[in-house]
């Protein structure tokens, strides 16, 4: 949710843009100020990705708030003068918005701030996983997994380190491994495609063990 902050001094101002952000589905209204001193005391204590800003207000205008912020989270301008756009660019501002403002200008602008954010800092993909053996964390790298087997309640892990039997069932273990590494070839068999070395009809081949390929599960191989 992208939080917003409103600034104007005009109550029919806060108004329209409250109603346009509670219309946008990725915006949060983090609250409304009537004039800069109330913002930069909510600044201080809310987390605040975007600034609807009025230009002319009581004592320090729009421009003169941004400039007093070290760090000053993403703003658009709303006002009623055109005069301050050269200046609001200068400013870096998101975009600038004369009164009386629409929808789908408000929508254009929100567009606009959306491609102008960096993309999400991806998450680092794991490569192993940890599972419970004997009351302790066991940590089994990806690359390190041949096979595991599915008996009742409890998974047998086989590895080039050895097996693990731990209390988890196929369905939870299939979560917490990569898709495309890992494939279902029968009810109770998950076979690591790296550590495979034959396929037929019927079974696979990996490392020493030859392991049973369900009907369903055939198109997971690729046949």
């Amino acid at each position: 949710m992208v939080r917003c902050l409103i600034v104007d001094d005009e109550p029919l101002a806060q108004q329209v843009l409250e109603n346009y952000i509670a219309r946008t589905p990725m915006l949060e209204l983090a609250g409304k100020c009537f004039h800069a001193a109330e913002a930069i005391a909510l600044l201080r204590r809310e987390p605040v990705d975007l600034l609807f800003l009025d230009i002319k207000m009581p004592h320090i205008s729009g421009i003169q708030l941004i400039q007093s912020l070290k760090h000053a989270p993403a703003f658009i301008f709303t006002t009623a003068y055109a005069e301050y756009a050269v200046q609001s660019y200068e400013l870096q501002a998101t975009d600038y918005l004369l009164k009386p403002i629409t929808y789908e200008r408000f929508r254009k602008s929100i567009d606009r701030y959306l491609q102008l954010q960096p993309p999400p800092m991806q998450e680092a993909v794991k490569h192993y996983l940890y599972i419970k053996v004997d009351g302790s964390l066991v940590k089994v790298f990806h690359t390190d997994i041949l096979f595991a087997q599915s008996l009742k309640d409890y998974i047998r892990v086989t590895t080039t380190n050895g097996t693990f039997l731990t209390h988890l069932t196929m369905k939870s273990l299939l979560e917490l491994l990569p898709e495309e590494q890992f494939k279902r070839i029968h009810r109770s068999y998950v076979v690591n495609l790296q550590h495979v070395t034959r396929i037929s009809k019927d079974a696979v081949v990996a490392g020493k063990s030859t392991l049973p390929v369900g009907d369903m599960y055939k198109d997971n191989l690729k046949f």
